[in-house]
């Protein structure tokens, strides 16, 4: 098959590492593959690299840029079409919300133009642009764009049931179109045990005790990422426990806020921060640490709760969207979003007791393993893609 993909920027982040081994593992399958992307713009690191020698071609289409704006996205869509028109593809399959708006809009425009009604139009949902915690008239504009693309769009495929549940919920799509896809995790670099010497440098490196119980965080320095209620779970914690440090893996907009909050509470000998570390160092960072701790307050499923759990760690998560589709008790702590007082019991459960730790982390691992497998999530796709183009 020809496939196009079609994301907004090729930014560190589950969706963008989601749709590169998608292209990828397609492309090693034998079908055209081409990416479509806009340039990788923010603090947030890219992804371009990854693309190079991959098997598929990746276009940059300038004007494809996250923000709303008709001077941009007008022209975007255009050259999106104009691209498609040339590529002719039996697919178009679009990530992230502006992305998948104008990238669905361009697909369905042309079909017709060639045999069979193709293109068919995939979109997968990593997350909801709307959520309850911003305004109600931008949820309701929000639920709008989506309920229309949704009319331009044979298939959706989802990163965890709770995507699909609230879409259908919100009227987007209806029921037979959906299909759970979970986002894939390369996982031979999590699964592989990393030597304690490799594990002990990098907390040498980022001046971490050898015997502290670290608490990691890997997310984007960002609003709604509830890195907020980690620093104020720690306040009540660090009194607790001397042995304890917060990591914190990741950048973004909030970085000088959080550091310069951190530092008003007198936490500043309790939290590290890395920066942005490239995709390859994670496992190193979650194996160096003990308990991954991810209070976001969005998220379609974080790809940092299996990826934990692969490198047997308990997650303590806020029970958000997809997030209760891989920690439970067995797992891990699930607690109420905002909830520090039972963020700061279940972080505590885990500090004090490391055979738990360690129960917890080896079920984990089992728990996610096939789930979570590239080969596992590719078949759902390659699935959808067949089902559409002979249907």
């Amino acid at each position: 098959m020809k496939v196009v993909h079609i994301i907004t920027r090729l930014i560190l982040g589950g969706a963008q590492e989601n749709t590169l081994i998608t292209c990828k593992l397609l492309a090693e399958r034998g079908h055209e593959v081409t990416l479509i992307t806009g340039p990788a713009l923010g603090p947030e690191g890219g992804l371009f690299e990854q693309t190079k020698n991959a098997g598929y071609e990746t276009i940059v289409v300038d004007k494809l840029r996250r923000a709303i704006n008709p001077v941009n996205d007008i022209p975007a869509y255009y050259a999106i079409k104009k691209l498609l028109r040339k590529l002719q593809p039996d697919i178009v399959h679009t990530h992230s919300a502006k992305a998948g708006i104008l990238g669905r809009y361009a697909g369905c425009a042309l079909k017709d133009k060639w045999a069979a009604g193709r293109p068919a139009v995939v979109h997968t949902i990593h997350g909801l642009a709307f959520h309850p915690y911003q305004g109600a008239v931008l949820n309701r504009l929000y639920i709008a764009i989506e309920k229309a693309a949704g009319k331009r769009t044979n298939a959706f495929i989802s990163v965890a049931d709770a995507m699909t549940a609230q879409s259908l919920a919100a009227g987007i799509g209806s029921p037979e179109q959906f299909t759970t896809a979970y986002s894939a995790i390369d996982e031979d670099d999590f699964l592989t045990e990393i030597p304690q010497e490799q594990r002990m440098a990098f907390r040498r490196k980022y001046d971490i005790p050898e015997k502290a119980v670290v608490l990691v965080t890997v997310a984007r320095l960002f609003e709604l990422k509830g890195h907020d209620y980690i620093i104020d779970s720690a306040r009540e914690l660090s009194k607790k426990f001397d042995d304890c440090i917060w990591l914190f893996v990741g950048d973004g907009n909030l970085s000088q806020t959080y550091r310069q909050q951190i530092r008003e509470l007198g936490l500043a000998e309790r939290f590290r921060f890395t920066g942005l570390l490239r995709p390859d160092e994670i496992p190193l960072a979650i194996q160096s640490s003990d308990i991954l701790v991810h209070c976001s307050l969005r998220e379609g499923l974080a790809r940092t709760l299996p990826q934990a759990m692969l490198c047997a760690r308990p997650a303590v998560s806020f029970d958000v969207d997809g997030a209760r589709e891989v920690v439970n008790e067995n797992t891990g702590r699930l607690i109420q979003p905002k909830n520090v007082p039972q963020l700061i019991r279940a972080c505590e459960e885990l500090i004090k007791d490391e055979p738990l730790r360690k129960r917890l982390g080896q079920a984990g691992r089992e728990s996610v393993r096939q789930k979570f497998s590239p080969d596992t999530m590719v078949d759902v796709i390659e699935a959808t893609y067949r089902n559409l183009i002979t249907s």
